[in-house]
């Protein structure tokens, strides 16, 4: 048994699993959740079934899988318009804004095929039914909503999130989106989360009639969207708590934190989550932890991450 496995082995994470929270599922399991899947709650909402045979598929692999094919909202309503796009991965509760999509290369992936009513629920009403407390991690890509369906989840759960994903966009692409600005400034106002990754995706500022016209071929279309220069349009933030307010959490919260930090390579953060877990509780595993921590952080010195540094260095040095 590794570290990572005697962790969630823990009475504390037996009794009280991870509780990973998916809104707008389609597409593929989350790359970060294979280690925590077995060990885990997860929760997941997706409308479009076009999409969504994962969930079905990988559903063995949790300890306990809720799935919602439905829309969840921030408001309270039965049913709600939904916008079937061509791209399953671009439906959305929210009509695209095709004026200014146009002047993007994949502005017919939201070419909308069907307009439905389709059963909606409150986020945090289908969470109080489930008699969900808390949620370790928040994954959304739900088309233009990610900060509502945050904000609606309340203070005392948002306050205890070790971490949240959001998939705001930087261009307009639906209307009345949230947008990053906006998930940037109301994540800052917490003042209990701190941004530890920012991805930025992009796609090409071609206006659609022209890249069509160009390109005649699914084929060369595909090739295109590969090799043409992409403009920053939209983007993934994982942010992590802070752990500010010892008095919120428990050892389970630690140890969680800990093998998350850890997952996500921020072992300088593991370490500091790590060292205030040992000032409040005693257990052995703590000490295997701090030493797999500190061991990480100087394997990283010597990492392949440090060869454009030398190459640089010694470029430098070579011409003084």
């Amino acid at each position: 048994m590794n570290l990572f496995e005697k962790v969630l082995n823990q009475k504390d994470l037996i009794e009280n699993p991870p509780v990973l929270l998916d809104i707008g599922a389609s597409g593929r399991i989350h790359p970060g959740w294979k280690m925590l899947a077995k060990y885990s709650v997860c929760i997941a909402f997706d409308a479009d079934e076009r999409d969504f045979d994962y969930v079905n598929a990988e559903s063995s692999n949790y300890r306990k899988l809720h799935v919602f094919n439905c829309i969840v909202s921030n408001k309270s309503q039965t049913e709600s318009d939904f916008y079937l796009t061509k791209s399953p991965h671009c439906s959305s509760l929210l009509e695209p804004d095709h004026e200014s999509l146009r002047e993007w290369s994949f502005a017919s992936f939201f070419d909308v095929e069907r307009k439905i009513r389709i059963k909606t629920e409150n986020l945090r009403t289908v969470l109080d039914k489930l008699d969900v407390q808390q949620i370790d991690w928040f994954k959304t890509d739900s088309q233009g909503i990610d900060l509502k369906l945050f904000k609606v989840l309340g203070d005392a759960i948002i306050k205890k999130i070790l971490v949240a994903e959001f998939e705001p966009g930087l261009m307009d692409a639906y209307k009345n989106e949230d947008k990053i600005h906006q998930v940037l400034a109301y994540m800052d106002e917490q003042k209990c989360f701190w941004l530890a990754d920012m991805i930025l995706k992009g796609i090409q500022r071609i206006p659609t009639h022209e890249f069509n016209s160009i390109l005649k071929s699914n084929f060369t279309r595909k090739l295109a969207r590969h090799s043409l220069k992409k403009s920053p349009s939209w983007a993934e933030l994982i942010y992590m708590n802070s752990f500010n307010d010892d008095a919120i959490f428990t050892l389970r919260d630690y140890l969680l934190a800990w093998l998350i930090a850890s997952l996500k390579n921020q072992h300088g953060f593991a370490l500091k989550i790590i060292k205030q877990a040992e000032k409040l509780y005693s257990n052995e595993l703590l000490v295997e932890m701090q030493r797999f921590s500190y061991k990480k952080l100087k394997s990283q010195l010597f990492s392949w991450r440090l060869i454009p540094y030398i190459k640089l260095t010694s470029i430098k040095r070579f011409f003084k």
